[in-house]
């Protein structure tokens, strides 16, 4: 039985990309960028905020989980999301070694 793609790379190299995937939506996009401007956990309405279908939220809020770069806690009858501040830092250390690298554009094809 053959290897599998993601086995012949790193395993720095399959979580960023997984980091990567996850992020590679708008929606996911606002619904960090709408906690991170809160500075607190939220647990109000998301589909007023962003104007999606709650069941459109709770899927890409199930992505972010799924990375863990969200936390989520339930209190009474909400589900409150925050970022998992360990998890935020692990992606932005990945991110910033792979942007450390300077790209040369001495000999361009």
């Amino acid at each position: 039985m053959g290897v599998t793609k993601s086995e012949i790379f790193t395993e720095e190299q399959n979580q960023l990309a997984t980091f990567l995937k996850a992020l590679a939506h708008p929606a996911r996009i606002a619904i960090l960028q709408h906690i991170i401007k809160e500075n607190a956990c939220i647990c109000n309405d998301l589909v007023e905020e962003l104007g999606l279908a709650q069941a459109t939220i709770s899927q890409h809020l199930k992505e972010l989980k799924n990375i863990g770069i969200i936390k989520g806690n339930i209190e009474g009858t909400s589900v409150c999301y925050c970022i998992d501040e360990k998890v935020w830092q692990q992606i932005k250390k990945e991110l910033n070694i792979f942007f450390v690298d300077k790209v040369g554009v001495d000999k361009c094809c």
